[in-house]
């Protein structure tokens, strides 16, 4: 591993622990930021593969359990709630099996990675517009975390953000905003377990694992991941999301002018 390598790593643990949490995909900004970071450097610095970006996805995945792990010792004592997670987690978990060969090898590109950012700001001018729900966490059925799974599902597509799906899911069927956002960082849990899992077993089938690479890339996604879902919270209990959806229709066009030649 040489100083370029370390250096990707790093911007894109950076770009992971913003994106992640904030509605405005990572794994679109990671397509584009590793395309740009090649683009710059003549092709030096690499874009990420799915191994990487699953590192960095590990990396903010420490980030939400530093942040509710209180929540999630209750969450072994509501059986409710606990269903609920379960149900919500099951298309994300048959989408991204079924389409993974898809993703790995025709979504990953920045044009597509645009268009898919416009749609992700289209779902959050909706869940503006939406009035609060009254649904607390607690009260949430098996149907409701069904929807908010299926929400969950569409984001495996780069671009289009888990965090800003799943939070506009929930205002959509009603729940409370604090409400909308705890639910959609519990179900990424075993959402982002899972995708680590399966290139786990990728890797002992013989995929190349860059080690310290991921572990630099993975350590600097949970230091910013952490201050970045603090963020997030009072963001939407604020019903603020509308300023993401402009940053994401800005990021598209200007990514969408780039790839044109412009």
């Amino acid at each position: 591993m040489d100083a370029s390598d370390i250096l990707q790593a790093v911007v894109l643990g950076v770009v992971q622990g913003i994106a992640e949490f904030l509605p405005i995909s990572s794994s679109g900004h990671l397509v584009i930021a590793g395309a740009l970071l090649q683009d710059l450097t003549g092709g030096v610095l690499r874009a990420p593969d799915l191994t990487m970006n699953v590192a960095l996805h590990v990396g903010t995945l420490g980030s939400i359990l530093a942040v509710y792990y209180r929540d999630l010792v209750a969450v072994a004592r509501q059986l409710r709630l606990l269903a609920a997670i379960v149900v919500a987690t099951i298309p994300v978990g048959v989408c991204g099996l079924a389409f993974h060969d898809v993703l790995k090898n025709h979504l990953q590109t920045p044009t597509f990675a645009a268009f898919a950012l416009l749609a992700t700001a289209g779902l959050l001018v909706i869940a503006q517009r939406r009035p609060e729900g009254t649904v607390e966490i607690n009260d949430i059925g098996l149907r409701r975390a069904l929807v908010i799974g299926l929400f969950q599902a569409v984001a495996i597509v780069p671009g289009i953000s888990r965090s800003g799906s799943t939070i506009a899911g929930g205002l959509m069927t009603g729940l409370q905003r604090n409400s909308a956002a705890t639910f959609s960082f519990l179900i990424a849990i075993p959402a982002i377990a899972g995708a680590g899992f399966k290139e786990v077993l990728d890797y002992r089938s013989g995929a190349p694992l860059p080690i310290a690479a991921a572990l630099i890339g993975s350590l600097t996604a949970f230091v910013v991941g952490y201050f970045s879902l603090k963020w997030l919270l009072s963001i939407v209990a604020r019903g603020q999301l509308h300023w993401f959806a402009i940053y994401c229709m800005a990021v598209a066009v200007v990514t969408l002018a780039w790839q044109a030649g412009f």
